[in-house]
């Protein structure tokens, strides 16, 4: 069975027909087992709260995207506290630091990543982590507020102890979404007790960077993800992401790996209904 980490069904840019249009494929995929509805900033935290709420095989994740970083508003913390509370929201997220597009003055990301961590932290809640062109900023923050905290580790399903592995830290309920920088990046995060999402990049010919992810990082640790409708994997690169596809990329990070396509299937869906606590 195949578990999408991290998708967009509440993309806002869906008219209402594609969005009922996606749901349907994704009820109607026998391979499909759950998927969680990433919130981007508040509209998208309350629908796939919704989402979540509606269809028993998905479940979501509610924060401010660093892209909205710029004119969040305490009133907004609020709601997403709110919103944490509900019925199948499971995490918090995603948030983080975007320096490449810049869509925010940095201060403001750097100060609301802070305050959603902490908002994380309170609520003993996962955290989904986007970070773009900011690896040791990213990093540095979660250290600094405390995300790989002994004490927050205790609130979290313990990861499969690997053989020269031992120095990674039990899990600590952080995940670097849509992972983009290096094995070494990816390792340090995994010793922290942070877990790696793996998306459909990993197909393309020239990505040598996420390939040597998965190589070198155990499935053990990675979770497969769509980030849908972004980032469609190949074959169906250039077209609008479906969670229907994270197959494609499962199927990549299998022959990287050296293992059956079952089991990468079966090892990142338990990671990820481990992860989210489901």
């Amino acid at each position: 069975m195949l578990f999408d980490a991290h998708t967009h069904l509440n993309e806002e840019d869906f008219t209402d027909e594609e969005r009922t249009e996606r749901i349907r494929e994704i009820e109607e995929d026998p391979q499909l087992e759950g998927v969680v509805d990433i919130g981007c900033d508040v509209p998208s935290s309350v629908m796939a709260a919704r989402h979540a709420a509606a269809y028993p095989w998905c479940f979501a994740a509610v924060g401010v995207h660093p892209h909205a970083a710029g004119t969040m508003t305490e009133e907004d913390l609020k709601e997403i506290r709110r919103l944490a509370g509900l019925p199948g929201v499971c995490a918090i997220g995603e948030i983080g630091l975007d320096y490449h597009y810049d869509n925010a003055p940095r201060e403001a990301q750097q100060a609301w990543f802070r305050r959603q961590i902490a908002l994380a932290l309170e609520l003993e809640m996962p955290i989904v982590i986007h970070s773009r062109e900011a690896d040791r900023q990213t990093m540095d923050i979660l250290i600094e507020e405390g995300a790989f905290s002994e004490e927050r580790r205790e609130h979290f399903a313990p990861r499969t102890v690997l053989a020269g592995w031992e120095a990674a830290a039990p899990s600590a309920g952080v995940v670097i979404h849509c992972f983009s920088g290096s094995a070494e990046l990816a390792a340090e995060y995994v010793r922290l007790g942070a877990d790696i999402g793996i998306a459909g990049p990993v197909t393309y010919k020239n990505n040598k960077k996420t390939i040597r992810v998965v190589e070198q990082i155990p499935p053990a640790f990675l979770m497969a993800e769509t980030d849908a409708p972004y980032l469609a994997p190949e074959p169906r690169r250039g077209r609008p992401n479906k969670s229907a596809f994270v197959g494609y990329t499962v199927k990549k990070m299998a022959a990287v790996a050296g293992i059956s396509f079952e089991e990468m299937a079966s090892v990142t869906a338990a990671n990820a209904k481990r992860f989210y606590r489901l």
